[in-house]
């Protein structure tokens, strides 16, 4: 991860979407994205922004439920985690971590921290909080256009 960051305040649900359009302009693939942020404060929105950005047009839903959300794209998956409902770290051995990431895949981590070292260490960092009526973001490891 490079040692850039950088703070922005977010206003609007389209402006983290746009957000992530950026993001997904700036990483190279293979990447591992870790999100940190409370419940609701645009993880999955930011995600879908990549994913749009990135030539996804279906829908793009939080994996709170389901551990995982998969999407294919041209050339490369993605795969978005959210590890918030995670009981034990082993959890992700059990569904077969190692398989999702991989050289043609950008993976998101929602609430990385919870899947201990089972988690692969970040290419960036998001951080969402929120912010008056909107949201900080601080990332860490890209350098936007």
């Amino acid at each position: 991860m490079t040692d850039s960051s950088m703070t922005l305040i977010i206003s609007s649900s389209e402006q983290m979407e746009a957000l992530g359009a950026r993001i997904a302009r700036a990483i190279t693939i293979p990447a591992v994205i870790h999100l940190r942020g409370e419940l609701g404060a645009g993880k999955t929105t930011l995600v879908r922004g990549v994913l749009r950005e990135l030539g996804y047009i279906g829908l793009v839903k939080s994996p709170t439920f389901t551990l995982v959300e998969s999407y294919s794209l041209n050339t490369i998956e993605a795969h978005h985690f959210d590890l918030y409902r995670l009981n034990d770290p082993q959890e992700l051995d059990y569904i077969g971590l190692s398989e999702y990431c991989h050289e043609h895949s950008v993976c998101f981590f929602e609430w990385p921290d919870l899947g201990g070292k089972l988690v692969p260490k970040a290419s960036c960092e998001i951080e969402l909080a929120y912010h008056d009526d909107g949201r900080e973001c601080s990332l860490k490891g890209l350098v936007l256009t």
